[in-house]
């Protein structure tokens, strides 16, 4: 059911001086900040060559991404997306095993313009797993 690494996800506290540090200390790639209301979040992805980072800022007071940085003032790793080949049938496979998809369960679209799920850290070893459809 997964395929590969899309991207690992940062909490970061200031997206600007996270990007000028992928950018400018490392040399990497990076994207033009995309704001994700729907997601509470700003992302930047920055290129790695065989998957992304992404670098997630809160957008608006109920930003997940704000209670997260409440607990890890610094940021920190948020998730890691796998991308799946149909997310509805991954969806009702996980559903059926036991997972937990967060939200009412239907797939949102995602910084890409894919349909994307979140699934409950508690269920895969205290990571929040998003699932993308390639």
């Amino acid at each position: 059911m997964l395929g590969r690494l899309n991207h690992v996800a940062l909490a970061v506290p200031d997206l600007a001086a996270a990007t000028a540090a992928y950018r400018d200390t490392l040399g990497a790639r990076v994207t033009a900040p995309q704001a994700l209301p729907e997601h509470g979040v700003t992302v930047v992805f920055v290129d790695v060559g065989n998957t992304k980072i992404e670098l997630l800022e809160p957008l608006g007071e109920g930003s997940p991404i704000a209670a997260f940085l409440e607990k890890n003032p610094s940021g920190g790793m948020h998730h890691v997306c796998y991308e799946v080949d149909d997310i509805l049938a991954a969806r009702d496979h996980l559903k059926a095993s036991g997972a937990r998809v967060l939200g009412d369960g239907n797939p949102k679209t995602g910084a890409h313009g894919k349909p994307v799920l979140f699934l409950h850290p508690k269920d895969f070893f205290g990571t929040l797993v998003e699932l993308e459809q390639a």
